[in-house]
């Protein structure tokens, strides 16, 4: 265009070789120097880091600095900024200003122009991570285990990508306003009460309005109350949907610290096929069982759902792994059994438990709100709910209370009484051990989800059923039978 010049043509050849347009600089800035306004306009997108040529750096940020104090950002204001500023004098002083504004577009180019200086200052940043990591696999000190560099490369890559969208600008009221008339509009044309990701669980979802993104949920309960069989139905439930929806942004990462996939998926045949999981796990099979199993993994061997189940993950790694898995494939929920096999980072390791358990909770609900996606993390209770008579837990019960209470927007307790009432029978042919019978018949493959806090919403009770022989949760209904999510 000719009204654009040519600057620093003394740049080094391989310098000049990076990606770059500086005509789009030039205009962009005389743009905003004729008028200021363009400024917050394209603030969202770019800021001087993404400016190539460095005289162009320094006068964007001269300019937002006296934008910011109220004042007039012209080449007039401007120049007793830049009468000392060599860089400038080499490429005309003072008056470069001033042609500068001569090179201006128009408000409609100049937001054009802002992205495409941030998509040549993103492959220029690709270019310089390339470098670093070539140079930390050479030079890096060898104590330090290569995951880790790719950890660190993932976490560079990733911010790369993220850095300049509008995610998390500021914005006004109106606009706040909007989506969440849009969330609520959604909710009464889907004539439900569902406004996040549906956990399969009608009462649950009508509890929560489903899992919402950027929420930290904490499901907790003693040994035997079916976290992970619970955790796993979730899981499977949103992952089927989102298979029958085609929505990638619903996909389920799975990070079982405990079990290993093969184990968790054997609970998921179990469920679906409605064979035992001891069964299956000793071999007790018949034919037409086996036949049973190959024909469900057949059904549901493309659900998205993506399990890791590599044992004492640091929280940086699986912040890394979710990254990378929502980059390549989508991601909509992570789930997490449990919390407390988490490694913390390594800056709070040896400190006290309950400062590494905050560092893990605070780092998950950051990664939850960086991918905008719920995180649903199972936590162990401490052994003092088996001292009470009452053996409903409380908010109290949880393993390092403090953090995972502050840091959690939902904090869900799984109840079975079942498993408590059945371990106290008395000896058969007495009158308590009728009784007992027939509280046992009463509370029978029940369950209940029991609400602690909920930041949003309502607490309260939860009634499911439970099938421990196929280790699967359902919705409760009023006859006492159990009704199978399809």
């Amino acid at each position: 265009m000719s009204s654009t010049f040519q600057v620093s043509s003394n740049l080094p050849k391989e310098t000049k070789e990076l990606p770059h347009n500086i005509e789009a600089e030039q205009g962009l800035l005389g743009a905003i120097l004729l008028n200021n306004d363009i400024v917050d306009d394209v603030s969202s997108i770019i800021d001087d880091d993404h400016f190539y040529e460095e005289v162009h750096k320094r006068i964007y940020s001269v300019i937002t600095r006296l934008i910011t104090k109220g004042q007039l950002a012209t080449p007039v204001t401007l120049k007793s900024y830049f009468e000392v500023e060599k860089s400038l004098e080499e490429i005309g002083g003072s008056s470069y200003l001033a042609r500068l504004a001569n090179a201006a577009v128009s408000l409609e180019y100049a937001k054009n122009y802002a992205g495409i200086i941030y998509d040549l200052a993103v492959r220029r940043s690709l270019h310089r991570l390339g470098g670093k990591i070539e140079y930390d696999a050479i030079q890096s000190d060898i104590d330090i285990h290569p995951s880790e560099l790719i950890e660190n490369a993932e976490k560079e890559l990733y911010q790369i990508a993220e850095k300049g969208t509008q995610l998390h600008s500021m914005q006004s009221f109106d606009i706040s306003l909007e989506e969440a008339v849009e969330q609520a509009t959604k909710a009464f044309k889907s004539d439900s009460s569902v406004t996040g990701i549906s956990t399969g669980f009608i009462d649950l979802d009508q509890k929560l309005g489903g899992l919402h993104p950027s929420d930290l949920l904490i499901l907790a309960g003693r040994p035997s109350m079916g976290k992970t069989s619970l955790a796993t139905n979730i899981a499977f439930n949103i992952a089927k949907k989102a298979y029958e929806d085609g929505n990638k942004d619903q996909n389920v990462a799975f990070f079982s610290l405990e079990m290993s996939s093969e184990q968790l998926a054997t609970r998921v045949l179990s469920e679906q096929a409605k064979i035992s999981s001891n069964e299956i796990r000793k071999g007790n099979l018949s034919q037409s069982d086996l036949d049973a199993l190959v024909a469900t993994s057949q059904k549901i061997v493309e659900i998205p759902l993506f399990i890791d189940d590599t044992p004492a993950i640091n929280i940086a790694t699986l912040a890394s792994r979710a990254r990378r898995l929502k980059r390549k494939h989508g991601l909509g929920v992570i789930i997490i059994d449990y919390l407390q096999l988490l490694r913390p980072p390594k800056t709070s390791r040896g400190e006290s438990r309950v400062l590494e358990v905050s560092e893990i909770t605070q780092g998950l609900k950051a990664l939850a709100k960086e991918l905008d996606i719920p995180i649903l993390a199972l936590s162990q209770l401490s052994r003092q709910v088996e001292n009470r008579e009452d053996k409903k837990p409380q908010l109290s019960d949880l393993r390092e209370s403090g953090s995972i209470e502050q840091d959690s927007d939902v904090v869900m307790f799984i109840f079975r009484e079942e498993y408590y009432v059945e371990r106290t029978a008395p000896s058969p042919g007495t009158s308590e051990y009728i009784d007992w019978q027939q509280k046992m018949s009463e509370i029978h493959g029940q369950a209940e989800l029991l609400i602690g806090k909920q930041r949003h919403g309502p607490t309260g009770n939860i009634r499911l059923s439970f099938e421990s022989k196929f280790t699967r949760f359902g919705n409760y209904i009023s006859n006492e039978q159990s009704q199978d999510y399809d």
